[in-house]
């Protein structure tokens, strides 16, 4: 029996290896660790074009669907200007990854978004975010080290019977967090089923009515001890044997 195949959306950006210096897709080696160690393969989705009109050409070859962290989303697919510190944005990369999301949740297949992947999800279903979460709240312990999780830790509150909470295997969560913004208003149909401890920033938002559809402002493949992607591979394996794909 084949492991379930997992398809984690990749980003585009600049890169330099060897004597090159060239646009790349690039993704964290632990996404694909954390796969790996759950029991499935994981499969990057660069960010082509052609998946915006016709997502299910990725999702046809894939059990769920990853969106991975990376840089801020375009604040033009949520309505609004941009913020000055809203940086780095590839507005490229968040059109293919909202079809992507929007059409997964249609096929009711299993998708967990990942710190940025979070905020997709929500833009994909209407809500907002926050452009820059210090000004909010007037601190940046939700990002204290650019470039690291040393340090990082926080704890979530997450609901009790919730999606988080069950993938979590528990309702106090310590994390590991790396972000500047954050969901503000809340998408159709989701809910938030998680906030954090620091100012009750929603970090797990969820739609109650698929078969595991999670959004988690954390980076649960950053943490070995973390049970998150695990459960969405079960998921994803459950999803595949009722497909008659396994």
């Amino acid at each position: 029996m084949h492991r379930p195949t997992i398809g984690i959306c990749a980003q585009l950006v600049n890169a330099t290896w060897g004597s090159w210096d060239k646009p790349a897709v690039l993704l964290s080696h632990s996404y694909l660790d954390a796969i790996a160690q759950a029991g499935a393969l994981g499969l990057m989705i660069p960010p082509d074009p052609a998946l915006a009109d016709d997502p299910d050409e990725a999702l046809d070859r894939i059990d769920g669907l990853i969106l991975a962290g990376g840089h801020d989303v375009d604040p033009g697919f949520y309505g609004a200007d941009l913020h000055p510190a809203t940086t780095r944005t590839v507005p490229e990369r968040d059109r293919i990854e909202i079809a992507l999301a929007r059409r997964a949740v249609e096929r009711d297949m299993p998708l967990l978004g990942i710190c940025r992947g979070m905020q997709v999800l929500n833009v994909a279903f209407g809500g907002t975010l926050l452009q820059h979460v210090p000004e909010v709240f007037g601190h940046e312990d939700h990002l204290r080290t650019r470039g690291t999780f040393d340090g990082s830790d926080h704890d979530v509150v997450l609901d009790a019977g919730s999606r988080a909470a069950l993938a979590a295997g528990e309702r106090l969560h310590t994390t590991k967090s790396h972000h500047h913004q954050g969901v503000d208003t809340i998408g159709d149909g989701l809910i938030v089923t998680g906030t954090s401890t620091l100012d009750e920033l929603p970090e797990a938002i969820e739609l109650p009515d698929r078969r595991f559809v999670l959004g988690v402002q954390w980076h649960p493949e950053a943490d070995e001890n973390s049970r998150v992607i695990a459960a969405f591979v079960t998921a994803a394996r459950a999803y595949r044997t009722a497909s008659g794909s396994a």
